[in-house]
């Protein structure tokens, strides 16, 4: 059973201190619900256990390793999905999948299939500039069924979502950590995760 874990992190970003001795734990099977209002530092956090930022104290680990230590393996480990909807306009739906699925070396689902769990199968051949936001939503978090990640780490995934579709990506979660998977999640919106626990960030200073 794997255990990613963070000791006293802080991070400063400009002159401010975002996060002062953020601690968590999540093993295998398990999600993490991040919560505090906007700008308590929850983009943050998860940048920092993609690795891609550092803290300036504390360590982010792997079964006890620190993630910088390796960078590259843990970047095959993790599906990172942010704010940004990284979808280009002049491929069709399948060739970002694709694309994605390629360059994340795959292990997960097939760029159909996951399209199709997301609602948007019949979409597959649309040039992606046609897309709506929550459409492009759906593409983007296809990435991490395709990646065959262990750690799914989504900020605001339900972003421009239907409640259909948010239901959809909760059986997703759900069963990611059923077959031994972690989820780190920032959102303000109750998932209702079978497996979770709540770290709630304190307010900006």
């Amino acid at each position: 059973m794997a255990v990613f874990s963070g000791h006293n992190i802080d991070c400063v970003r400009g002159e401010r201190q975002v996060l002062s001795g953020a601690t968590f734990s999540l093993e295998s099977g398990a999600a993490l619900v991040l919560r505090g209002a906007n700008g308590s530092g929850k983009s943050t956090l998860l940048r920092l256990m993609a690795g891609l930022m550092r803290p300036v104290a504390g360590a982010i680990t792997w079964d006890g390793e620190d993630i910088a230590d390796d960078p590259h393996e843990h970047n095959r480990r993790i599906a990172y999905i942010g704010h940004a909807d990284a979808v280009k306009p002049a491929l069709s739906v399948t060739e970002n999948v694709s694309f994605w699925s390629e360059l994340s070396g795959a292990g997960g689902m097939r760029a159909t299939e996951a399209l199709t769990a997301l609602g948007i199968g019949h979409l597959a051949d649309l040039p992606a500039r046609y897309l709506s936001a929550g459409q492009r939503r759906r593409v983007t978090l296809t990435r991490m069924l395709t990646s065959g990640a262990p750690l799914w780490l989504l900020d605001e995934p339900t972003t421009a979502l239907d409640q259909d579709t948010s239901d959809a990506l909760r059986g997703l979660i759900d069963r990611h950590l059923a077959s031994g998977g972690m989820a780190v999640i920032s959102t303000h919106t109750d998932l209702g995760l079978a497996s979770s626990g709540l770290l709630t960030l304190g307010a900006a200073s």
